[in-house]
This record gives structure tokens, C-alpha cells and sequence, in this order.
């Protein structure tokens, strides 16, 4: 890929940009941010670990949103950041006028680009972008299932002594305290999780990974996580370079999947070199889809309020 454009070189942002250099996805990349001086050192941070990690990614520093031209993927990760004690939500109003900048920098200057979103509420910040460009939902979509499964994934290594490299997790469902754990599609080297996790271990490791985030930023003070988002951001941003068609869990705008439309959402996606190549329905028992509604209510409720500003 030639050109990516991460707009936000806060702590996110500049993980992003430094995961996605050290993996050669991408010739160029754009760091835009309101304060042209941490766009700019961000950048020539990067650029300088270059002959460490052997990358010949170019990257620059910017406040004008004109060099989001020709950009093939954009990720937003910029916004009003939470502090202890806010929810996700707490934020929507402040980080809507923010996104509105974004997205007339990016009709007017990529208008072919994929929109990958990080800013929270990433799900109704996904959904807002949809309504505000009108473009198709494979091009615009949000980072947070890959996020929460990973954290998940980590807790069951943690608690299970074994690899994280044979443990996968499915998270589904809006980001965060509503996520909908996919327990039966959990497993350790292909073998059901339920085998080596006792019941109210998982619970308790279900409980933990709903408030990751917030156990994270109570513990900093003065920061949300930033490198675990940016590597799942370059997790799925590999997928698309690569034509890979990798199934993520993804903030996705439903059409009548799983039952919900007029809606975006965490569920698994495919990605491709398009974007969103297919959505992927599981077939959901009775406890799980009464858990997958009722986090697609409390999105709602951020809708209902977005709609009402």
C-alpha cells in the first residue's frame, strides 16, 4: 500500500503509526493532529528508529488535512480522551464536532479512502461517519472487538499458564462493559476453553476484560491504553494490505445481521484489500443473542442521543 493517514498523534495515533512502519504496511505515512508540533516530533520519532527496525516507511507530520490526499486506508484515533470515571459515552458529544472536521477533510481530499475508526464511542462514531459520507458500509468501519478479544485472550494465558499463541477469543457486541463474550467459541489450541477454566474463573475473567480499558486508565491516571488499541488496529490494517481476508471481530453497520439494522456494531467481519468483504453470522443460542440485543440497545441509546444533538 502506498499511503495511510492516522489523523490523531496522540499516544494512539503514534503507536499506530510506529506498529504499522515497523511491519512495511504502507510506503507513506500521515500523521495529522491539531498541534502541529506533536504531529511532527511523533513522525521523525518513527522515522528515526527506521535503520533499527529496518523499515523504509517514510512518515510526516502535519496539520493540514490536505495530505490526507491519495490516502488508501485513514484511521481516526483522534478525540477528547476518557478520565477515570468517565464512560465511553461520557465523550460522544465532545469528540462529534471533532469527527465532522475529519470527515470533510477526508471527502474532500480521499474520497476513495477506507475509514478505520478508533475514537470513542467507536461504534456510534462509525455509525455517524456512515451518515455523514454516505459511503458504502465496507469502507467504513471501528477497532474494538480485536481489542477486547486480545485482552481476553491474554487474561485466559495469564490464568492457564499456556501460549498466547494458542488461545483464540471472540468478542462481539458494542465496546467495552457491553461486550458480548463468544465463551463457545473460545478455545485453547482448538480445544473448548471450558475444558482447563472453571466457570466462575471465566466469569471473573469475563468481568476483567468488559473493564480492561478502565482498570488500565485507573491504574495510569493520566492515560486510556494506547499500545494494545494501535496493535489491533495494525492487526486489522495487515489483514487489508495483504488481502489476507482474515475474519476480525469488527464495529460494522448491520444491514438485518443478527437481527439489528440502522445500527453499527462489533461483529465478525472479513477483510480484504476492499475493506469488508463479508459479514460473518454465527449461529447465536438464546442466552448469547438476548446478550447481543441487549448491547445493541445501549448503542442505540448513544444513537438516540446523537441524533438529538
Amino acid at each position: 500500500m502506498n499511503k495511510i493517514t492516522i489523523v490523531g498523534a496522540g499516544r494512539v495515533g503514534e503507536s499506530t503509526a510506529q506498529f504499522l512502519a515497523a511491519k512495511n504496511l504502507c510506503r507513506e505515512i500521515v500523521l495529522l493532529d491539531i498541534h502541529e508540533g506533536a504531529a511532527k516530533g511523533a513522525a521523525l520519532d518513527i522515522q528515526e528508529v527506521a535503520p533499527i527496525f529496518e523499515y523504509d516507511t517514510r512518515l510526516i507530520g502535519s496539520v493540514d488535512h490536505a495530505l490526507m490526499v491519495d490516502s488508501e486506508i485513514i484511521i481516526i484515533t483522534a478525540g477528547l480522551p476518557r478520565k477515570p470515571g468517565m464512560s465511553r459515552s461520557d465523550v460522544l458529544s465532545s469528540n462529534i464536532p471533532i469527527i465532522d472536521g475529519i470527515m470533510n477533510g477526508a471527502m474532500k481530499y480521499a474520497p476513495d479512502a477506507i475509514l478505520l475508526f478508533v475514537t470513542n464511542p467507536v461504534d456510534v462514531i462509525t455509525y455517524h461517519a456512515h451518515i455523514s459520507t454516505g459511503w458504502p458500509r465496507h469502507r467504513i468501519f471501528g477497532q474494538a472487538g480485536v481489542l477486547d478479544s486480545s485482552r481476553m485472550a491474554s487474561f485466559i494465558a495469564m490464568e492457564t499458564g499456556f501460549s498466547n499463541m494458542d488461545i483464540n477469543t471472540m468478542v462481539l457486541g458494542g465496546h467495552g462493559d457491553t461486550m458480548v463474550p463468544m465463551l463457545r467459541y473460545c478455545t485453547i489450541a482448538g480445544i473448548p476453553v471450558e475444558k482447563f477454566i472453571s466457570e466462575d474463573r471465566l466469569e471473573a475473567i469475563v468481568e476483567r476484560t468488559r473493564n480492561g480499558g478502565a482498570e488500565i486508565l485507573a491504574l495510569r491516571q493520566n492515560s486510556s491504553a494506547y499500545d494494545a488499541p494501535a496493535a489491533s488496529v495494525a492487526e486489522m490494517v495487515d489483514s487489508i494490505v495483504h488481502n489476507r481476508n482474515r475474519i476480525l471481530p469488527t464495529v460494522c453497520l448491520l444491514e438485518g445481521e443478527y437481527g439489528h439494522e440502522d445500527i453499527a456494531i462489533g461483529v465478525p467481519a472479513m477483510l480484504g484489500q476492499n475493506g469488508i468483504v463479508d459479514i460473518i453470522e454465527l449461529d447465536m443460542n438464546t442466552a448469547e443473542q438476548t446478550m447481543f440485543d441487549h448491547s445493541a440497545s445501549l448503542v442505540r441509546k448513544d444513537l438516540a442521543l446523537l441524533k438529538s444533538m
